[in-house]
Order: structure tokens, then sequence, then C-alpha cells
């Protein structure tokens, strides 16, 4: 692994060997996301505790300070929306010599394994893995299901998470799932918790990120259940905790608890 490719691996995943990416990303097919209207306004107070943003190119030269930010995760692929008629037919949309301009730390793409655009999916992952390499920039692939949840199980994640990893993808951001184990097991890249849609409650997120630590995620890749929260701050804290800190699930609840009553 060349220098570049090493220091820029080195801003992702930190010293203790994990990492908390907070995602921003979710305009680029949902539009003026709840709570992320304004994406510079709602990321400010989150910084202190996140490693990496994870944002597109729009947002981040429109919404992010050049001057007080974290790494940068540039979102690459896109062309679909919600109203759209599949989720995953994307393509590049982003170009590598634009997110060498804005000095990345990585780039991410979506890949739709299962799906009528698994082949397209997959060859923008190789594509770019071909061109990102040349630069010593790590892809991290996205393994997406679109509108169909009932895929984020262990089999089905495992199977795109080491597809993934053999086109070259340097990080793979997947779904917890039971025996998640079965997943990291059988990726030989680091692996990333993606939050998926809002959990009912905070202590469910604690939970699955706390079980996927300890079943060999590096870390989480996290939005709506952080910055859609009434008290994202604490969300953050909690969440940081458990992946720097080492706190148990009680421990990182009760810290929750502490900054969301104004006591720390």
């Amino acid at each position: 692994m060349d220098w570049g490719m090493r220091n820029r691996m080195s801003q992702l995943i930190q010293p203790d060997g994990h990492c908390f990416f907070l995602p921003i990303d979710h305009g680029y097919f949902q539009g003026p996301t709840h709570r992320l209207e304004k994406p510079g306004e709602t990321v400010r107070p989150l910084l202190p505790y996140c490693d990496a943003l994870f944002v597109t190119r729009g947002v981040l030269r429109s919404c992010i300070d050049p001057a007080n930010s974290k790494p940068i995760i540039l979102r690459v692929s896109g062309g679909t929306s919600i109203v759209g008629k599949d989720l995953a037919h994307e393509g590049i949309t982003t170009s590598v010599r634009d997110a060498v301009r804005l000095n990345v730390a990585a780039v991410g793409l979506s890949i739709f394994v299962g799906s009528d655009y698994e082949h397209d999916s997959l060859l923008n992952l190789a594509n770019l893995v071909n061109e990102c390499e040349e630069y010593g920039i790590p892809v991290m692939a996205v393994t997406a299901v679109g509108k169909e949840l009932e895929k984020r199980e262990a089999r089905y994640l495992a199977l795109c998470c080491r597809i993934a990893a053999e086109l070259g993808a340097r990080v793979v951001k997947t779904y917890w799932c039971k025996e998640f184990d079965k997943v990291v097991n059988g990726c030989p890249v680091p692996v990333v918790m993606a939050g998926g849609p809002k959990c009912e409650t905070e202590l469910e997120v604690l939970e699955f990120v706390y079980d996927g630590m300890q079943k060999g995620a590096v870390g989480i890749n996290l939005g709506r259940n952080v910055w859609q929260n009434d008290h994202p701050v604490a969300m953050a804290r909690a969440l940081r905790a458990i992946i720097h800190e080492n706190a148990s699930v009680k421990e990182a609840h009760e810290l929750f608890n502490s900054v969301k009553n104004g006591e720390l």
C-alpha cells in the first residue's frame, strides 16, 4: 500500500482501529431530508464526535466549512431518486479528478447485489477502484438494498461484502444483522455498520452498534439515528463512547441521558 493510500486510511480508521463516520449524503436521492434541510447547521455541533463525513460534492462545497471540517468520504454514485422507478439504477456522478480537487480521504458508492442493475453497479465499483488506486484514494462500497429491507440478513450481506472486497473496495459499509459475525468474518477488509431507517429508541441503536463492534465491525456510518434524534449531540457522544472508549450499552445509555439532561 502506497504512502498516500495509507495516509488516507489512517485519517479514516483511528489509531485504536475504530471509526465513526457521519453520513449526510441522504439528499442525493431523498431531497431535503427531515432535519437535514440545512446540512451545515445539522453537522456543525456533531463534528467534534465523528471521525469523517460522508457527503456529496454539492453539499461539501456549499455547506461545509473547509477550515473546520473532518476527513471527507465523497459520495460519487447517484442518478436516481426516491420517487423514481428503481433506486438501484445508479451511475457514477463525480469524477476522480474532482475528488482529488476536493482533497478527500476516500470516495464511496453503492452496489446493488441481486437487483436488475447488479452488473452495472459492480462494474461501477470495479472501474472506480481502477481509477482511484492510481491516485491513492480508498473506495468505500455501500451494500445498498434499495427499498427491499427484507434482504438484510447475514447470508445476503456476507455475499455483498465479499464481492465488494474482491473487486477492490478498501472499506465496506453494510447493515447490522443477526449473526453479524458471519458477515465480518467473510470480508477481508474493514466493515462499518450502516444505520438504515431511524430506530424507535436510543437503546435499540446502542445495542446493535455494541453487538456489531463485538462481532468485528471497525465502526459505524450512522446518520439518521444521530441527527434525527431529538438530542443528536447526546447520541453522538454515546455512540463514540462505544466505538472509541469500549463503553458498554448501559454506560453509553447513561452517558446519553446525562448529556441530554445537561449534566455533562
